[in-house]
């Protein structure tokens, strides 16, 4: 099967402990949210290095060289191009990110996700990624109000989430409007939890494959 003419972006943070989670750290501590972080990335990169695109960017922000995994997030980032964050804030380095993998990628749409949802697959990813071929955006909400996946067909396109608040409630609900306020039709996908607190780790967890990096972590670490 040839390549889907999609770039599928990974927003990532180095999962260095006291920087990594931290409202997840307030409850298992540093350490142990670290690598929980971690564990949530390497799935995450796993999934999206099988997705049959053309392109594959991760945008990193963070020091690799204290995270933990560090030596296995290094080994899984060589299937990716990887360039640096740029922004003040969460929405400005959203933002930069879809304009720089656009970029990189020779112009292809950019496929969004971030480093909180493990559960997700390639098979997943390639159902986003077709739809997105067939629509001027895709938003995947997640169970907390926020979004896990978001697919815009230009970096023009990507230019309101500068104006819209980030890591709330409504967030989800605000980048739709935003969206569709500047004139982008958004189709939905599949909605998903993302890890941010402790009680989310469990309906995560159940919806991973067991074998996986997170099920494992989150396992050893009695949760």
């Amino acid at each position: 099967m040839s390549p889907l003419p999609v770039t599928l972006l990974v927003v990532a943070k180095a999962p260095e402990p006291g920087r990594a989670k931290t409202r997840l750290a307030a409850t298992v501590g540093d350490r142990v949210a670290a690598e929980i972080a971690a564990a949530a990335l390497l799935d995450t990169l796993d999934a999206a290095a099988a997705a049959p695109v053309a392109a594959r960017v991760v945008a990193l922000t963070g020091n690799l060289d204290g995270a933990a995994g560090a030596a296995d997030i290094r080994c899984r980032l060589e299937s990716f191009t990887v360039i640096g964050q740029r922004g003040d804030n969460f929405a400005d380095r959203l933002a930069n990110a879809h304009a720089d993998a656009h970029s990189r990628s020779g112009g292809l749409p950019v496929l969004q996700i971030g480093m909180d949802t493990p559960q997700v697959t390639d098979e997943l990813l390639t159902r986003c990624a077709r739809r997105l071929l067939q629509a001027q955006g895709v938003l995947g909400p997640a169970c907390d109000g926020g979004w896990w996946i978001l697919g815009l067909q230009t970096p023009a396109a990507a230019e309101c989430l500068r104006g819209v608040p980030m890591s709330q409630p409504d967030t989800g609900e605000l980048t739709l409007k935003a969206l569709r306020d500047n004139g982008i039709g958004v189709t939905p996908v599949e909605l998903l939890t993302d890890v941010d607190v402790v009680d989310d780790v469990a309906a995560v967890r159940e919806a991973c494959d067991p074998a996986s990096r997170f099920a494992r972590v989150t396992r050893a670490a009695g949760l």
